[in-house]
């Protein structure tokens, strides 16, 4: 199993959080208000911890379940704490409609937080096109990703097999950007052609 830190104390960071220790994973929550950590930890049972924001986290892959204007900033700001950590960015850059990406189309957010983060981090995208609710529920659902680095995907891809999900790699971190546009066709189809919010994206193998 996986030790993982989560930083953020919100929906998301809940929810994976849950699904995490009932996979048997160490789980360990740093936020800005201690109080918050504490009691996310408490809530989450399981032997989770709270740890100090901007400290070195104690595991070895780093959920970043911050909005995504703070994703930079907050890596930033733990600088050289995150050396060698697999950072796994969750964030989802939609603008102001939720129609768009508030970023470029040449980048990601993800992208940007390999640029923070320090040179032997290792960054993956994940998570992002997947309902906090749908997530919550489980089962076999899929999980996009991508990175650069073949063993931070294996070791990311493991947890996330730990949750009861499926890992789809994507390719290299560039896709980032693709599978952060696939989080702003999520939000087009629950508006339109599937006129609810309780499903996911999924891969269906035809051979």
């Amino acid at each position: 199993m996986s030790s993982i830190s989560i930083i953020g104390t919100g929906n998301m960071a809940a929810t994976i959080g849950t699904l995490a220790i009932k996979g048997g994973n160490t789980v360990e929550v740093i936020g800005r208000d201690a109080a918050k950590s504490v009691a996310l930890a408490k809530s989450l049972g399981g032997g989770a911890t709270a740890g100090t924001f901007g400290a070195a986290p104690a595991g070895d892959i780093v959920i970043l379940a911050v909005l995504f204007d703070s994703a930079v900033p907050v890596v930033r700001e733990f600088g050289d704490a995150l050396a060698g950590k697999i950072i796994v960015d969750i964030t989802n850059p939609f603008d102001a409609t939720g129609t768009g990406l508030a970023v470029p189309h040449d980048t990601s957010v993800a992208q940007r937080v390999a640029e923070a983060a320090p040179a032997s981090a290792q960054v993956v995208k994940a998570f992002n096109t997947l309902f906090r609710h749908v997530l919550a529920q489980g089962g076999p659902v899929d999980v996009f990703m991508a990175g650069g680095d073949a063993q931070a995907k294996a070791s990311v891809s493991a947890f996330i097999e730990s949750l009861g999900l499926r890992p789809r790699d994507t390719g290299n971190l560039h896709m980032a950007h693709w599978v952060e546009g696939a989080g702003v066709l999520t939000m087009g189809l629950a508006r339109h052609g599937v006129g609810n919010f309780n499903f996911s994206l999924a891969i269906n193998n035809l051979s």
